[in-house]
């Protein structure tokens, strides 16, 4: 998905084409946006998206799930906020898109932490849940094919065979004819939830799961895939500047190194100068600074560093190098390199909250001790990305952000402007973007209002 500042030009497809892009009102999200929208778009989607999943989770407080009352209003949400919900509507491309591309958009900003994720996560199954309730039933097994759920309705011969032990089996079917109901033959290991619960009829490792019952598998199915992808964000970052953002985000403040170290780094991965200056000043008046003091005080440094005051130079993002063996971090200082100038035992914990195995925390360690800080580095991104062989000589943070984002996007390649050198150089001012980084920064900015939570990115 792509950026700008530019209107966004609408797509001319054709009715085929428009609804094989969209074929049902619910999705499981499995391919990211690839369109090019506007950045005003991008945020009215986002503050869109979540208006609905706040609604959600408020409904959700004053009315039992699944009730009359419960769905009606939930219903009246999403056509207010023109989201899809329905099969057979005319002109659904539209709602479909909107629903696309907001869920990735809040993905974004929801990924940041275990408590924002888990919040993302249960308010996007209640909506799941509901659009799947009121899916016809002749779309069901089109929709688990395209969401790649192998479930197939078993035969009415199989169903007259088994119905007696279905019947016994399934409370939800109480009162139900099992003529009328479809029943899905699903592998036990993707039923354990209606196994526990003695919920479902078992034969051969196979659960047969009527229709009522499936939406709890999907749930289950669509939360993990969620997790899974949520996981993937805090990856691209560094461990040297993972750690000045988390010291940004808890003090609202970081000292010049930190700022020029971490500042950079934001500039190459595609920060512009106004999103920058917007960023460190939200950030310097949470922590109770005087917008006039920022804008007298520390405006000046960033324009600097984009080569917009003084001599008109633009610096680069400081190399591995750099970090390593110039300006070592003092007491109350957060830049540096965590493999150099971290001691040992707080360097295992960093590495532990990162959540890399014991294995691999031993042999970084290792890789330190014998001053191979770089290699440690490159062996912290193969642990993250799990790979056994990263393919490339690391010595440069924002070399570490752009090869992650290759593994993470499936191997396509990203666009890359970035030098490496010991100091930093000066170039004629050019004005860089790279729309990925620009739509983050636009989303934390834009977003303040309703993502007060977000107090920890990394």
């Amino acid at each position: 998905m792509q950026f700008s500042g530019r209107i966004r030009k609408k797509l001319r497809l054709a009715g085929d084409q428009r609804n094989a892009s969209y074929p049902h009102s619910l999705q499981f999200y499995l391919q990211p946006p690839t369109e090019n929208i506007s950045l005003t778009e991008f945020e009215n989607l986002a503050f869109d998206r979540v208006k609905l999943l706040k609604a959600i989770e408020n409904l959700g407080v004053s009315y039992v799930k699944g009730t009359e009352q419960y769905q009606s209003k939930l219903e009246a949400e999403i056509r207010k906020l023109k989201f899809s919900y329905r099969e057979n509507l005319e002109d659904e491309y539209e709602p479909r898109r909107r629903d696309h591309i907001s869920h990735f958009i809040l993905r974004l900003a929801y990924c940041q932490s275990e408590d924002l994720r888990r919040w993302f996560i249960q308010q996007e199954m209640d909506l799941l849940r509901f659009r799947f309730s009121i899916l016809p039933k002749d779309k069901v097994q089109s929709f688990l094919k395209d969401s790649h759920l192998h479930f197939e309705a078993i035969s009415d011969e199989e169903k007259t065979l088994r119905e007696q032990d279905i019947m016994a089996s399934s409370p939800s079917l109480s009162g139900i004819k099992l003529e009328s109901e479809s029943v899905y033959k699903v592998p036990f290991a993707d039923a354990l939830d209606l196994f526990r619960g003695r919920k479902v009829y078992l034969e051969d490792g196979f659960a047969y799961v009527p229709l009522k019952d499936i939406v709890a598998i999907i749930l289950n199915e669509f939360r993990a895939t969620l997790s899974k992808a949520l996981a993937l964000s805090t990856k691209s970052f560094p461990p040297c500047m993972r750690q000045l953002h988390k010291a940004l985000r808890e003090n609202h403040h970081l000292r010049h190194g930190g700022r020029m170290q971490y500042g950079l780094f934001l500039k190459g991965i595609g920060l512009t100068l106004e999103q920058a200056l917007q960023f460190w000043k939200q950030e310097f008046i949470r922590g109770k600074m005087d917008p006039d003091k920022f804008d007298k005080g520390y405006s000046y440094n960033i324009r600097h560093s984009f080569g917009k005051e003084g001599k008109r130079t633009d610096y680069t993002p400081f190399s591995c190098m750099k970090i390593i063996l110039t300006n070592p971090p003092g007491q109350g200082d957060y830049h540096g390199c965590p493999f150099r100038h971290s001691d040992a035992e707080l360097l295992k914990q960093k590495m532990q909250s990162y959540k890399i195995p014991a294995s691999g925390i031993s042999q970084i360690l290792d890789l330190v001790k014998g001053n191979h800080y770089q290699v440690a580095c490159q062996k912290y991104f193969e642990m993250t990305h799990n790979v056994d062989d990263c393919g490339f000589s690391l010595n440069h943070p924002n070399q570490f952000f752009f090869e992650s984002q290759r593994i993470l996007t499936g191997g396509k390649d990203i666009k890359k402007e970035i030098s490496q050198p010991e100091t930093p150089q000066h170039k004629p001012s050019t004005q860089k973007t790279r729309d990925a980084a620009s739509a983050l920064a636009s989303l934390d900015s834009s977003l303040e209002m309703d993502l007060e939570g977000l107090e920890e990115y990394f």
